[in-house]
């Protein structure tokens, strides 16, 4: 019976020890961390990203004015052409005979007035001897000028003749590469109510441009000058350099999406870029390198009484832009001149050195914490109906 008191004794001993513990040792206290940075330089910028398609700076459509079966083709695609060099030929056997015939009516028209001409001459004379009559004179002056003017018609037929013989030979009219052919060899092609396409040719494939659509929200940012980065499938790991060359005024709208067309200069040195490829492009509204900055967070830090530790003191002041350093205990308030921000960063124009170390956030731990619920930051402000949300949880 000895033994079983002294044994019940040590249980209750171990007991309230355990209850001493957990109710003075088992819950850690609140304890608060601060993130610091130091000033730096850093690069800021803002940025809109869109897509675009590549494009050759200069293309000319060639086509023929003249309708005929294409007789010979000189050259394919890829081919590289010099101005002036044939590239196709239309069959000439109806052209050269409409040539041959205004010919032969240029040479009637001009025996007519050769006769018309020596009959007015004729008519005059007698004429002006009192030989003839007004009205005969008149008549036989009549016929030599329209003879005159029927010459002239001829002579336009033959012009024109000759020129639509002139344009069944193709030629190109610039330096470049043949990207595309519509016509084959023996294919008939019709020139009544519109020029038929024949080839396409671009000027230089190593300078390219990119034509991006820029939403409306995005294009007041956008100048000319700016710098543009982009990237293409077909080259995922290279990245592409240009620059904004034209900003143009004409809206598209498409489902009631209102677009902008932004032309970007893209130099295609390598001839990696290939017309019709989409661009992935991104333009640089803003840029400013090598300039002081912080992140723009540290801006809305602000140190809390309630979380001070024994000693900690604060020194603060009003002013609409101020970041907070810690030393000696002491959150000093220091007033900065803001500048350019793009969200994350603000550059500091004023107020700060370079390395200063600023507060930036906060990590508080312990208390509830420990037990797996998530701190709320005690330097921002809490929700009005907090307590409200709390009591409908409970209930």
């Amino acid at each position: 019976m000895k033994n079983k008191k002294v044994w019940l004794s040590i249980c209750a001993a171990a007991v309230v020890v355990l209850v001493i513990w957990f109710l003075a040792g088992g819950k850690k206290e609140k304890k608060v961390e601060f993130e610091t940075t130091k000033v730096e330089r850093q690069d800021i910028h803002t940025s809109i990203t869109a897509t675009g398609t590549i494009e050759p700076v200069t293309s000319v459509t060639v086509g023929t004015q003249v309708s005929g079966i294409v007789a010979k083709l000189y050259v394919d695609y890829n081919s590289i052409v010099k101005k002036g060099q044939v590239i196709a030929e239309l069959d000439k056997t109806n052209l050269i005979s409409e040539l041959n015939r205004s010919r032969a009516d240029l040479s009637s028209a001009q025996s007519t007035l050769n006769y018309e001409t020596a009959n007015y001459k004729r008519y005059k004379t007698l004429y002006d001897k009192g030989l003839v009559s007004a009205d005969e004179f008149e008549t036989a002056r009549l016929s030599f000028e329209k003879a005159r003017q029927t010459v002239a018609s001829s002579h336009e037929s033959v012009r024109k003749a000759e020129t639509n013989l002139g344009y069944a030979t193709i030629t190109s009219p610039i330096d470049g590469v043949v990207l595309s052919k519509s016509v084959e060899e023996g294919q008939t092609v019709a020139a009544s109510f519109n020029t038929p396409e024949l080839f396409t040719i671009a000027q230089d494939l190593t300078d390219m441009r990119v034509i991006a659509d820029i939403d409306e929200a995005d294009i007041g940012g956008v100048q000319e000058g700016q710098r543009v980065s982009f990237t293409v499938d077909a080259f995922p790991d290279d990245h592409f350099e240009g620059k904004v060359t034209q900003v143009r005024q004409q809206a598209t709208t498409s489902s009631n999406v209102v677009t902008y067309e932004v032309v970007i200069s893209a130099p295609n040195n390598d001839l990696k870029l290939k017309p019709g490829l989409t661009a992935n492009v991104t333009i640089y509204t803003m840029e400013k390198n090598n300039v002081l900055a912080i992140p723009s967070k540290a801006l809305r830090f602000t140190p809390n009484e309630a979380l001070l530790s024994d000693g900690q003191t604060i020194e603060d002041v009003e002013a609409p832009a101020k970041v907070w350093t810690l030393k000696d205990n002491v959150f000093k308030a220091h007033v900065i001149e803001p500048g350019t921000s793009n969200g994350m960063l603000t550059e500091v124009l004023s107020g700060l050195s370079e390395g200063t170390e600023i507060l930036v956030d906060f990590t508080l731990t312990g208390g509830e914490e420990e037990t797996g619920q998530k701190t709320q930051n005690p330097f921002m402000p809490r929700p009005r109906n907090n307590r409200n949300q709390q009591n409908q949880q409970k209930k």
